[in-house]
């Protein structure tokens, strides 16, 4: 069976659950190989041969962390060399998808961005992929090349699958560009105890209906009973109420969760556009002609400060 590269997002050898999705779905079409680059890349064989890596290649070096993707697209590159795969798969982060780009122009292939689902075809891979705000789905394969796949987060299941998961170490030469940017500083982003807000199972977000910043404790109130990320419309963070960081839609963050909640949401399509493919919608608001209803799978028309506390009331007693 052929060999599917598979690049891993991790932090300190701590492996990002996009990463386990990306396992499963590589099974699907050969047999996963990892690729773990930077500070505690060897960290991460364990968890990765858990979930059906059947290889993982580490390399670690200043470079990963002193510079901006250059180096990354170097060690791909030499893992692509090496292992010759069917196919390469990334996550659909910002970092990533540039990792992405860069290296299908190097290696001579076509790229497939924000895929949400992945099938073996006859002639390649099959990616599924969420079109015009998500209005329609496509299926696309690549026509040159060896196809390197972006894949948004929760868009498969994280599956066990034991397998080797030997251990080898990557060879990388970095190329002149690869020192061009450097990073000077970095400033450690506040931890507010919630998921990441791409890869939480449950979103809650927060639009112009919230009518102020000091009301989205009452959002946070109800994610936080969840187990939630919070999300806000554009209109709220332009309104200053929320920071960008949590803007769901075309301009902010593309999300796909289990649940996704929006309370005080209109339904623009520059918001649907980043929660559309969410599995379950539910909205809250007291527009019974919001656009924001024509998308839902379940719609409360009422006021948000009335529903909200007492659906966040109501799990927390269930939760008990």
């Amino acid at each position: 069976m052929a060999e599917v590269l598979v690049y891993v997002d991790h932090v300190d050898g701590a492996v990002r659950k996009p990463t386990l999705e990306l396992l499963t779905l590589a099974r699907r079409i050969g047999e996963p190989v990892a690729v773990a680059l930077g500070a505690g890349a060897g960290d991460t064989a364990s968890v990765l041969a858990e979930h059906g890596a059947v290889k993982v290649l580490t390399h670690d070096a200043a470079e990963y962390a002193d510079y901006l993707v250059v180096p990354k697209v170097d060690a791909l590159q030499a893992a692509y060399d090496a292992v010759s795969p069917a196919a390469v798969l990334l996550p659909s982060s910002a970092e990533a998808k540039e990792i992405a780009a860069r290296l299908a122009v190097r290696i001579g292939s076509g790229l497939i961005t924000d895929a949400v689902d992945l099938e073996a075809g006859e002639r390649g891979p099959v990616a599924t992929q969420s079109v015009f705000a998500a209005a329609f789905s496509t299926k696309s394969r690549v026509s040159k090349g060896v196809p390197v796949i972006t894949v948004k987060p929760n868009s498969a299941p994280v599956e066990a699958a034991p397998a080797a998961g030997t251990a080898e170490a990557l060879s990388v030469t970095f190329g002149a560009g690869s020192t061009g940017t450097k990073v000077v500083s970095r400033t450690p982003r506040e931890s507010t105890g919630r998921p990441e807000l791409t890869e939480a199972a449950i979103v809650v977000s927060g639009g112009r209906g919230v009518n102020g910043a000091e009301n989205f404790a009452i959002i946070e109130a109800l994610a936080d009973s969840l187990g939630a990320a919070v999300g806000a419309s554009r209109a709220a963070v332009d309104a200053g109420w929320y920071p960008h960081s949590n803007q769901v839609g075309q301009t902010g963050k593309s999300v796909s969760p289990q649940l996704y909640i929006a309370s005080g949401i209109s339904g623009a399509i520059q918001h649907r556009a980043g929660m559309q493919t969410s599995k379950t919608i539910v909205a809250v608001n007291k527009d019974a002609e919001a656009p924001i209803f024509d998308l839902v799978d379940y719609g409360v028309v009422g006021d948000l400060f009335e529903v909200v506390p007492q659906l966040t009331e109501e799990v927390k007693n269930r939760k008990g």
